[in-house]
């Protein structure tokens, strides 16, 4: 900070002396102030492979959008999981301020935080559109930035991939016998479903999920959609793609912010960085919507795809699972019952809209 006093100082005697000698001393503040102007460098780690598209490019995306909105004044540099720190480490680098940003899921974080999953995705929960009810107008996003307090922590919305498949399996999925002992990838709360009905979840980053399936580490996997399955390739590793995404109806992915480096921003750029957030957040929805169609498209009709429904008894019984496993999750300590009741309030009333406005 005397750094920064001293050039703002000798800036400010620079043009005091160029006042007394031209009349265009408008012109010279305005010189002195771009010459005196500082360039703040952040950086950001995201738990996606480096440039994946919808996901890693979201990330890239927000990035973009902070440095234009600020005109150049903070410059973001993205970096993919593992480039700088492991996928599964990006909360703890954001938080210990070794990185100002991060990009990811909330509910990678589950294990630290339960009540964490609430703000990413819940088993048959509120669909993309609700999600960004909830959390920008329905209270949610004051709670979730009161429950990352603590870790020093500001969350924002900063993407959504819309509902996601089910996934991709290895065998065909007839009853709830073929959940039993199934090794699946699937993280958040639907990891927790699958246990309770008999299955195995693991939690394995993206860039890992291909090689686990394809050397039948895992017998199914669900990551996304058609849009980042397609480039994943994970139709040459399993042969059935299943759906509908009960899991995941609506994924919002998150951008964390280090309080301390928040803080030392003006509140212009304060303001721009959040609005950067809800810009991206808005953005990748809709790239989702248009390229999750292109690719299962091509997933079908160029790669033979075999498309399939999950049966009703398997559905239902993830349901009743997950609403018990959903209510316990409020049950942690007294924040984690306001969250919870807070999204089962939110989520009662859109299921009442919902019926009505998309009965056609």
């Amino acid at each position: 900070m005397k750094r920064r006093d001293f050039v703002a100082a000798a800036g400010a005697a620079t043009l005091l002396g160029a006042c007394g000698q031209t009349k265009d001393c408008a012109t010279g503040e305005a010189d002195a102030s771009a010459q005196t102007q500082e360039t703040i460098n952040w950086t950001m780690a995201t738990t996606w492979p480096p440039g994946f598209q919808g996901l890693g490019t979201g990330a890239e995306y927000l990035a973009e959008q902070i440095n234009k909105l600020s005109n150049g004044r903070i410059k973001v540099k993205v970096y993919g999981a593992g480039e700088l720190v492991p996928a599964l480490q990006v909360f703890d680098a954001v938080s210990s301020g070794s990185v100002e940003m991060g990009h990811g899921a909330s509910y990678y974080w589950k294990g630290k935080l339960p009540a964490a999953s609430f703000f990413s995705s819940v088993p048959f929960g509120l669909n993309a559109q609700e999600m960004n009810g909830w959390l920008l107008k329905g209270g949610g996003l004051e709670l979730w930035q009161e429950l990352y307090a603590p870790y020093n922590l500001i969350p924002m919305p900063g993407g959504n991939t819309d509902i996601q498949m089910a996934g991709w399996f290895n065998k065909e999925i007839n009853s709830m016998e073929d959940i039993k002992g199934l090794k699946m990838r699937i993280p958040g709360l639907g990891g927790e479903v699958l246990k309770r009905a008999g299955g195995t979840p693991e939690l394995i980053a993206g860039g890992e999920i291909f090689s686990a399936l394809e050397m039948g580490r895992i017998d199914a996997a669900e990551f996304v959609g058609p849009y980042n399955d397609l480039a994943f390739g994970f139709y040459k590793a399993a042969k059935y793609y299943y759906y509908p995404g009960w899991q995941e109806p609506g994924a919002t992915l998150e951008a964390i912010i280090n309080k301390d480096a928040m803080e030392q921003l003006p509140d212009d750029l304060q303001e721009i960085v959040r609005t950067a957030c809800l810009v991206a957040n808005t953005d990748m929805l809709a790239e989702f919507s248009q390229k999750n169609s292109e690719a299962l498209k091509i997933l079908v009709e160029e790669h033979s795809v075999e498309l399939k429904k999950l049966p009703d008894d398997v559905l239902n019984r993830f349901k009743q699972i997950s609403e018990e496993l959903v209510a316990e999750q409020g049950e942690h300590d007294e924040l984690s019952k306001r969250i919870y009741q807070s999204y089962l309030s939110f989520k009662g009333l859109s299921l009442e809209w919902r019926k009505i406005s998309r009965s056609l």
